[in-house]
């Protein structure tokens, strides 16, 4: 797709430079291990602001304190920290975990999809997505509304939300690339 840009680079370095993971300052920069750390921190960081617990002033402080504990570095400012994104401004408190809880689901149904379509990677590889289009139009979108996210989730895929898959897709994705 881009001959020009990735003139003489090996492609197995440039696999592993686009599947890197190591702690960032900037959330959407995030690889998709560390990402849901930044949705844990602001998480804690929101709850103890609406429980009271913190004051605004205390912001960038606990943020600086968590992102340590969490990450081992520390931001420089406050734009690669506590104000780098939009969503406290405009009031969307609540709403960084959805982030985290759609990886989980998309991991989970994943997962159920694979297992009613024995070799669906080799497919998607090869371009075909319509096996992944099929399941989730018989299993998704039909129900439009109609239930709600734990029990479309039930009912698609047998089972309540479960961690396990996100962590075995982590597990074995980052396993395969590091070990190698």
């Amino acid at each position: 797709m881009f001959p020009e840009a990735l003139t003489g680079v090996n492609f197995d370095d440039f696999f592993f430079a686009i599947n890197d993971v190591r702690p960032s300052f900037i959330r959407v920069e995030a690889d998709e291990v560390t990402y849901n750390l930044h949705i844990i921190l602001r998480f804690e960081i929101e709850r103890a602001f609406l429980n009271g617990d913190i004051k605004p002033s205390e912001l960038p402080g606990l943020w600086n304190e968590k992102f340590e504990q969490f990450f081992g570095i520390t931001p420089k400012n406050d734009a690669d920290g506590c104000l780098q994104d939009v969503h406290w401004s405009h009031g969307s408190f609540g709403y960084f975990a959805t982030y985290s809880i759609g990886s989980l689901y998309a991991s989970q149904l994943f997962a159920s999809i694979s297992k009613e379509n024995p070799g669906l990677r080799e497919q998607i590889a090869n371009g075909n997505n319509q096996p992944v289009f099929n399941w989730l139009k018989q299993h998704i979108y039909q129900f439009g509304r109609y239930y709600t996210s734990g029990e479309l989730c039930q009912k698609a895929t047998g089972e309540n939300l479960k961690s396990q898959y996100f962590i075995d897709h982590a597990t074995k994705k980052y396993s395969d690339i590091y070990t190698k």
